[in-house]
């Protein structure tokens, strides 16, 4: 799916081993899971098989020299959109934002009309600015952060 010429979203290809450094990182682990341990390739795998079953799952791919080289990963379902920008020399270029609001325009091709994060914990800026710019709002709090909407239609 591309996204413009520099940026694309891939379909989950199986290979699992992808993502495994990504998630063997302590600061991904904070942001995605609020810390704890890295990620064991069983961790990932189980992860991946949960995303892909739930959604579309797709790698984040940047263009390089000749090619595109996966740099996060992203799953799009009605009820979630769990975003990871693996590689940190990649956060906070506005990478997020463009894959948010590609994904917003494939919900509404689907004809949904709210699409929603399921949760962004209190001391995750980036991600809070991310979707506040795509136009998600707070609806409710959780333990750690907030859960986001975005309407698409009036209902």
């Amino acid at each position: 799916m591309p996204i413009d010429d520099e940026l694309r979203l891939r379909r989950f290809d199986g290979n699992y081993d992808t993502g495994l450094p990504w998630y063997q990182d302590p600061e991904t682990v904070l942001l995605v899971d609020g810390g704890g341990d890295p990620y064991a390739r069983s961790r990932v795998r189980r992860m991946y098989d949960y995303l892909a079953a739930h959604g579309e799952l797709y790698w984040i791919e940047v263009r390089t020299e000749k090619n595109f080289t996966p740099i996060g990963d992203v799953t799009f379902w009605q009820e979630d959109m769990p975003i990871v920008i693996g590689l940190p020399q990649y956060r906070g270029r506005g990478i997020g934002g463009r894959v948010v609001a590609t994904l917003c325009r494939r919900a509404e091709e689907l004809n949904y009309n709210k699409v929603y994060v399921n949760e962004i914990y209190d001391f995750n800026e980036g991600s809070h600015r991310c979707f506040a710019r795509a136009g998600f709002t707070a609806y409710e709090k959780t333990e750690q952060g907030a859960r986001y909407v975005r309407r698409l239609k009036e209902e």
